[in-house]
């Protein structure tokens, strides 16, 4: 057992978390009849995903979620991310934080972008809740035997408002969701869609929430991968392989028309002339935020993994959205390479690592919208669910479905 996970689990024997964490557990949180983007037959930029198109192809990182489903009014969670197994406090990653738009709280910030290093695991969750998650993550790191003469430590914890389907204000997040949630952490196939810190989000309109996906460059530009987990909880109007899916499909469910396909356009021609919804889907205007957490195994360092974060809200704006005044979009990315290799310098080879989070976010967003089920929550408000098939069909009427590995139209 690694060291980490090992304090964890100690920590752990004498709390009755399971009582706490699962709470109750949201049914189909994540619906296998929901496919995933690539499954789906939409194909996303030119460049290969890993094995599991998830951040864990990139060897060593660990994701671990709890969802929080409590009773009518919790619909939240934790989301950790690992780059590696061992104590991070001593065996530092390289790392950088980009900010897109400020308006939210990222703890850990400041330091991360002074030194260049990530010290702790990566923790996601609501918004009045971070504080609480980073104390427990302290709390956890400094109970590591080997850090017992620790004085100063600089735990990262981002976050996204879950507040229209959960209340906020309970501030229901406790050490035991964030303890389990790092015991959880693990390689392999990432639970993506309504769950951990992406249980309440909302985006495009649609229910949001955990999305992921990955790529590799050639060979001859590295043969790197690079992995890309977000949590969605952001404004705008759908695109999907650069077509604005929005137009036949309405901004918000309120819009979805029930009429047969037949009709979609004369329905996109009053999508286009109506105003952003009101009320509850009112994501038309650009409101939310979104976290976004890199991954690579490309010996990159501070400026460089700066440099690569920054590109990953070309892919968030390639979904639809312009990230607006009220939303607060951060990225967070580290290098896995923790040898002397030389940083990557080549001009080709960065651009192809550039290319490669591009398409990984933007791939990954759409995950968590495919992925996500409908939720009903704090006072009875409800985020449908994307309509899938009704998104294939429009994709299909237009040419933009592809089988994986077939020459697309991009």
């Amino acid at each position: 057992m690694d060291r980490l996970a090992g304090c964890v689990a100690s920590a752990l024997v004498a709390l009755p978390f399971l009582a706490t964490v699962v709470r109750a557990q949201q049914p189909g949180a994540a619906d296998g009849d929901r496919p995933r983007v690539r499954d789906a037959g939409i194909v996303i930029g030119a460049l290969p995903p890993g094995p599991l198109d998830a951040i864990t192809d990139v060897r060593g990182v660990r994701v671990g979620q709890v969802t929080v489903w409590s009773g009518d009014s919790l619909r939240t969670g934790v989301t950790a991310v690992l780059p590696h197994a061992g104590n991070l406090f001593r065996d530092k990653v390289h790392g950088a934080m980009v900010v897109g738009n400020g308006f939210g709280k990222l703890i850990g910030l400041s330091q991360v972008n002074e030194l260049g290093w990530i010290e702790t695991p990566i923790l996601l969750t609501g918004t009045l809740s971070v504080w609480r998650a980073a104390d427990a993550l302290v709390d956890t790191m400094l109970e590591i035997p080997e850090n017992r003469d620790v004085v100063s430590i600089n735990p990262v914890v981002g976050e996204t408002n879950d507040g229209w389907l959960s209340d906020i204000r309970a501030r229901p997040i406790t050490p035991e969701e964030v303890r389990e949630a790092l015991r959880r952490a693990r390689g392999g196939p990432v639970e993506e869609g309504s769950v951990g810190a992406g249980t309440g989000t909302r985006a495009l309109g649609w229910k949001g929430g955990i999305g992921t996906a990955s790529r590799v460059v050639p060979a001859g530009r590295g043969g790197y991968t690079v992995g890309v987990l977000v949590q969605t909880n952001y404004g705008g109007r759908l695109r999907i392989v650069g077509y604005p899916v929005w137009r036949d499909l309405g901004t918000s469910p309120d819009e979805v028309s029930a009429r047969p396909s037949g009709a979609r356009r004369q329905a996109g021609v009053a999508a286009r002339t109506a105003p952003p919804a009101e009320g509850p889907y009112r994501d038309a205007d650009g409101g939310g935020s979104v976290m976004i957490v890199v991954a690579t195994d490309a010996p990159l360092r501070h400026l460089g993994l700066t440099r690569l974060a920054r590109r990953t809200f070309l892919g968030i704006g390639r979904t639809g959205s312009w990230m607006s005044n009220g939303s607060g979009d951060y990225a967070i990315a580290f290098s896995t390479r923790r040898d002397s290799t030389p940083p990557v310098e080549d001009g080709r080879d960065l651009s192809a690592l550039f290319e490669a989070v591009v398409e990984a976010t933007e791939e990954a967003a759409l995950n968590s919208l495919f992925r996500a089920t409908t939720v009903t929550g704090y006072r009875g408000r409800t985020t449908q669910a994307l309509p899938v098939e009704r998104v294939l069909g429009i994709l299909r009427e237009h040419g933009l479905l592809r089988r994986t590995g077939e020459a697309g139209p991009e």
